[in-house]
């Protein structure tokens, strides 16, 4: 099946590369980006109907009120924080600022917004309910910008859906991927502190040696992934740091050890750090030990709501065709946009960004990732098609 959208003008197609990679030039990380807003408010004020803010230094956010009648009010969002990278590409626009890139794409996802903002606000008089489009800081960092904005401002006041999009490399572009219900994990974290009692390398049986008593730990977490969780609950524990010792022939009295640990429901969320602190506990005691546990909450799970995927997958079919749109697949990593779904129903949906000719398939964070701009145009077409389907029906 071919596409049913029309074409963007070709005026707003090149002016989207030109957001998107003055934006890439000028990355700035979570809570920093004052000069990114700027730009973002500037462009936004241009537009004719738009209501502009900023409800938070680094955000912007832009209310526009269709006047075709009464409606849902529908929030599209987009994250504008960089990463503190070192970008490695060569191209004209790469970053000009030290240590950091736009290495998730979030330069794309605000030149987007940009663009669905602009198509919209042209055509206010045929849109009924309200748009608002938020440029939000801070996706990167925990607590994040979505924890602030939802939770301490009337941003959401009203909302009736949320919707967000990320640009994914690791599928096609010109793709749209929409799963309901689980999609991404919580990115939650622990420390661990093991301590156990120094001595001689040589003689082990007059020490607590805290590296052996970690090594069980690291084993046994692997046990509980697979023996103490349900199959069909999806959990990672990755131990990702390990430091200990001074010396070769030293047994040291501590051992630090920090790990990631994600889930996909809210319930498991509840329960894993019972079932982590349990293993710990148990192996600390076997070999008398002691330990400090600290259990650090992130971003809760992304979960869609299923009503509001099956409908915007419909949407998607009228936009890019039958044949590119596909159900994602669970994603491990963590977004903070879960924080809109804990006040609306909503979907956070993929628009494939990748290509071997745009050499755009290297994975997120990475020094050399970029994108493929034709997935620009997909990522305002289905901005602009969602808000017009979504507000153009009465509030459930």
């Amino acid at each position: 099946m071919t596409s049913h959208a029309s074409p963007l003008p070709d005026a707003l197609r090149q002016q989207l590369r030109a957001w998107r990679r003055h934006l890439h030039q000028h990355p700035e990380i979570s809570f920093q980006e004052h000069q990114t807003a700027a730009f973002i408010r500037a462009e936004l004020e241009r537009m004719p109907g738009l209501e502009v803010s900023q409800l938070t230094p680094t955000s912007v956010l832009a209310a526009l009120r269709g006047e075709a009648g009464p409606g849902r009010t529908v929030l599209l969002r987009a994250d504008i924080d960089a990463l503190p990278i070192e970008e490695e590409n060569t191209f004209e626009f790469r970053s000009q600022n030290a240590g950091a890139m736009h290495a998730c794409g979030h330069d794309g996802h605000a030149a987007i917004l940009m663009g669905a903002a602009q198509l919209l606000s042209e055509a206010r008089a045929e849109l009924s309910g309200e748009v608002r489009f938020i440029f939000q800081h801070a996706e990167e960092t925990p607590p994040g910008g979505a924890e602030e904005l939802v939770f301490s401002t009337p941003l959401m006041d009203g909302v009736d859906i949320s919707l967000g999009l990320h640009l994914l490399s690791f599928y096609p572009a010109g793709v749209v991927a929409v799963r309901p219900g689980m999609f991404m994990a919580s990115p939650d974290s622990f420390q661990l502190t093991i301590r156990g009692r120094g001595g001689h390398g040589g003689m082990p049986e007059q020490a607590v040696d805290p590296v052996a008593i970690g090594a069980q730990v690291v084993t046994n977490l692997q046990h509980v992934v697979s023996r103490a969780i349900s199959p069909f609950e999806p959990l990672v524990v990755s131990v990702t740091q390990f430091h200990a010792g001074t010396a070769d022939n030293i047994i040291p009295d501590t051992a630090r050890l920090a790990a990631t640990v994600r889930v996909f429901s809210p319930e498991m969320r509840e329960r894993a750090p019972q079932v982590l602190e349990r293993v710990i506990a148990g192996i600390c005691a076997a070999h008398g030990a002691e330990y400090e546990f600290e259990y650090l909450y992130a971003y809760r799970p992304v979960v869609n709501t299923d009503w509001v995927a099956a409908e915007l997958s419909e949407v998607a079919r009228a936009v890019v065709g039958e044949d590119r749109v596909i159900q994602a697949g669970m994603w491990a990593a963590g977004e903070d946009f879960s924080a809109y779904l804990q006040k609306s129903p909503g979907c956070f949906f993929a628009v494939g960004s990748g290509s071997p000719q745009a050499n755009s398939e290297w994975p997120h964070h990475h020094p050399r990732f970029t994108l493929d701009e034709s997935a620009l145009d997909t990522g305002v077409q289905m901005m602009v098609a969602a808000a017009r389907y979504f507000t153009a029906r009465d509030p459930q």
